[in-house]
């Protein structure tokens, strides 16, 4: 064993050696699996940022009241009577002696990118006096929460890095209608952050909504008041045909549908892209093995094994496949992990969050470069290994 092993240490410091007479297509080999484990990380940081920014929005002390059916908000529709209905349920938390409740409104508004200065749709949320008691986390940072009754807006620090015109302090006009910015919150990790909030009642009447929400939000006294909560809701004739969820639960659900795609479309260009830098491996491979042919002719007569042939190529094939597995894990968590960027959401407007690398993503990459560097060094190492010394150095 411990011959074979000085063998194969042998045969791989050869291979080495000779890497320089095949620098461009050795670099090559390099590159095309750094760009392949680049182009993965991208999508699955692109689709772990995601959901964890949806997932990571959720209580699950808060109730969320919409449609059945309703795979976005967009699509609810809660009436003022089952809103009153709503609050009157089991383990509905009170503060100052009031429900503690936000019937909720969701439209769509024109913003600006700044990336591209192109238009792109924006979730604009009219919200009740309990709205942003329900959301913990969320900070006023710069200016005041806006007035009841008033057409004031506060405006997620999320959107404001994304979007141009919403800076604090200024009149913009949406709809039709001038709005007076008066605030920016955070709620670093959250969808929150790529919204815009102003006061329900106003919101309904200037967008012609009247009496009509699309969710509404309910405080419970426990997590474990969910349950009773969603119990007592089916039985009540007069809330037929709505669902209630945790406020976890249904970001949870949210999550699963915005990130899916992603994750799909980066699978299958990731498998593509390995295909081709499998085949960059391969030609590099067994372009190393032609150059080495009387060298491990020479190996094989004075007593090495085909093992130590086919160990050493993979070994080489295994170290371009980790450098560039290295390069390309690098090169993600410089251009592009933690970085903020917008997509569609589910409700079909712009959700602001972060590009995030996990130990998980970064390990299934790695796991791609192993593999490719096994299969890339395998044929060729049984080429080297079925090398026939006499031919070999007749030839030379």
């Amino acid at each position: 064993m411990a011959s074979l092993l000085n063998q194969i240490g042998a045969v791989t410091a050869l291979n080495v050696r000779s890497i320089p007479q095949r620098g461009w297509m050795s670099v090559a080999s390099v590159v095309a699996v750094a760009l392949t484990i680049a182009v993965l990380l991208f999508f699955l940081a692109l689709s772990n940022g995601l959901s964890q920014t949806v997932k990571g929005s959720g209580a699950d002390d808060v109730a969320i009241i919409i449609r059945e059916g309703s795979n976005a908000e967009l699509n609810s529709v809660v009436t003022r009577d089952q809103l009153s209905i709503l609050t009157t349920g089991p383990g509905v938390a009170q503060r100052q002696g009031r429900p503690s409740a936000s019937g909720e409104l969701l439209v769509i508004v024109d913003g600006v990118k700044r990336s591209t200065s192109t238009n792109a749709n924006m979730p604009f949320r009219g919200i009740g006096a309990e709205g942003l008691a329900l959301r913990r986390g969320v900070r006023i940072t710069e200016g005041r929460m806006f007035n009841p009754g008033t057409n004031e807006i506060v405006v997620g620090a999320g959107l404001l890095r994304e979007f141009s015109g919403f800076e604090f302090g200024k009149s913009i006009r949406l709809r039709g209608t001038t709005w007076q910015i008066v605030g920016v919150f955070e709620a670093p990790g959250t969808v929150f952050e790529s919204e815009l909030w102003a006061d329900i009642a106003v919101t309904q009447s200037l967008f012609n909504r009247p009496n009509v929400y699309q969710t509404m939000r309910i405080q419970l006294s426990s997590p474990d008041a969910v349950k009773a909560f969603q119990d007592w809701a089916k039985t009540d004739a007069r809330l037929n045909g709505l669902e209630v969820l945790s406020e976890r639960a249904y970001y949870a659900r949210q999550a699963s549908q915005s990130s899916a795609g992603f994750m799909f479309i980066g699978l299958v260009l990731g498998i593509m892209m390995a295909i081709g830098a499998l085949a960059g491996a391969l030609n590099t491979m067994y372009s190393s093995v032609a150059a080495r042919s009387a060298e491990i002719a020479t190996l094989r007569i004075i007593g090495f094994s085909g093992w130590a042939a086919f160990f050493g190529t993979m070994v080489e094939a295994l170290m371009l496949s980790a450098a560039g597995g290295a390069l390309g894990i690098l090169l993600a968590f410089v251009a592009f992990n933690g970085r903020t960027t917008s997509t569609l959401g589910a409700g079909f407007t712009q959700l602001v969050f972060q590009f995030q690398l996990s130990g998980g993503i970064v390990f299934a990459a790695i796991v791609m470069a192993i593999v490719i560097g096994l299969v890339g060094g395998f044929f060729p190492g049984i080429r080297a290994a079925r090398q026939r010394p006499q031919l070999e150095l007749a030839a030379q």
